[in-house]
């Protein structure tokens, strides 16, 4: 079992930050691949970002690349996404996601993804 639980989130204003963290715990001694997800109100939950085991691989949604950025560090069992030049759209619950039996594959999925956290609130006001 693997538990993730993300925190970081609140109230900004548009074109503020935000990082948003997710800490990993459990069955941590396998290599997987980690994701972002976010859902606003009576939408689908959609893809973020992704992140493969080293970091070398990562895949964004058209939606953030070039203001987020997704990082982790093995070390600490935490995975990061830094949110840059947030936008009122961006406003949506975040959820942090592992891939467990993928260390390299990154996808953009839902369905792809073992285990979830809880959510952390991002709003973003105009």
């Amino acid at each position: 079992q693997v538990q993730l639980v993300e925190s970081g989130g609140g109230l900004v204003q548009a074109g503020g930050s935000l990082r948003l963290s997710c800490a990993v715990s459990g069955r941590t001694s396998s290599s997987y691949v980690m994701g972002w997800f976010r859902q606003a109100p009576e939408k689908e939950r959609e893809f973020v970002a992704a992140l493969s085991w080293s970091g070398a691989r990562t895949s964004y949604a058209d939606s953030v690349k070039g203001r987020f950025i997704i990082s982790r560090d093995n070390a600490k069992n935490t995975g990061y996404l830094q949110m840059n030049s947030l936008k009122p759209e961006d406003t949506a619950v975040y959820f942090c996601a592992a891939d467990v039996h993928h260390a390299r594959v990154v996808r953009a999925s839902k369905d792809d993804y073992d285990y979830w956290g809880q959510g952390t609130q991002v709003t973003v006001s105009s």
